[in-house]
């Protein structure tokens, strides 16, 4: 068991903010940058004295800057933004449109409108139908009929599948190029035959979809870039 208890601003410039966290099976102080979203957690051991965190978090504060300057920077988005669809960049446009659509080498939103809103609900929709186009293909050669398919943006995981055989993915893989998305919805659907990451696991991967392994090396090189988008309103 773990629990958030504090935070502590770093001085310097920039400032940085990092989160205490308890935890009964932790048996040294450590210290991570999360590699999604920049945050800062220093783990104690439960009854570690505080002092002796404060004590780890100065010694490694060079550490601490230079592992967060090499974090790829958040990106809001807003009119002028260029954003990754299906591994093409397009640039958010503001446009006379009454939904968002692409042309050529833009994203074009309703003027009047929120963009980080309408550009989240138009991949959300996008990445709906690719990935229930390649859930059916994939389960139709494995012979077996997929569950439910539900959209989320997990932090740890592009996506998984249940004991029911409900498929869960990250809407992101829709900024990722075609064959990332397809590589994750092959190893779900292989997961209705295989609920492990055996050798005869990756033997059906590898008969849904030769050569994933490229796939599956570029989600692990860029993966994390995807979560640099924010979808928050201005």
């Amino acid at each position: 068991m773990s629990n958030e208890t504090d935070t502590t601003e770093l001085p310097g410039e920039p400032p940085l903010v990092v989160h205490w966290r308890r935890s009964a099976q932790a048996r040294r102080i450590s210290l991570r940058v999360s590699g999604l979203d920049g945050k800062i957690t220093l783990t104690l051991p439960r009854r570690a004295a505080s002092r002796h965190g404060h004590d780890f978090l100065n010694e490694r504060a060079a550490w601490l800057r230079a592992a967060v300057s090499a974090l790829p920077g958040q990106c809001g988005v807003a009119h002028g933004t260029a954003i990754p669809l299906e591994g093409a960049s397009l640039t958010i446009t503001p446009a006379a449109v009454r939904a968002a659509r692409v042309e050529g080498d833009c994203l074009l939103v309703p003027a009047r409108a929120e963009p980080a809103v309408r550009v989240l609900a138009y991949l959300k929709l996008r990445a709906r139908q690719r990935i229930g186009e390649r859930v059916a293909h994939h389960a139709g050669l494995l012979g077996r009929p997929a569950g439910r398919i539900s959209l989320r943006d997990p932090r740890s995981r592009w996506g998984s599948c249940s004991s029911a055989g409900d498929l869960m993915f990250s809407w992101r893989l829709i900024m990722a190029p075609p064959e990332v998305l397809d590589y994750v919805a092959a190893h779900e659907v292989a997961h209705l035959a295989q609920m492990n990451h055996s050798p005869a696991f990756w033997a059906e991967v590898a008969r849904l979809m030769p050569g994933y392994q490229a796939p599956r090396g570029w989600l692990r090189a860029q993966g994390s870039s995807l979560h640099r988008f924010r979808f928050t309103p201005a």
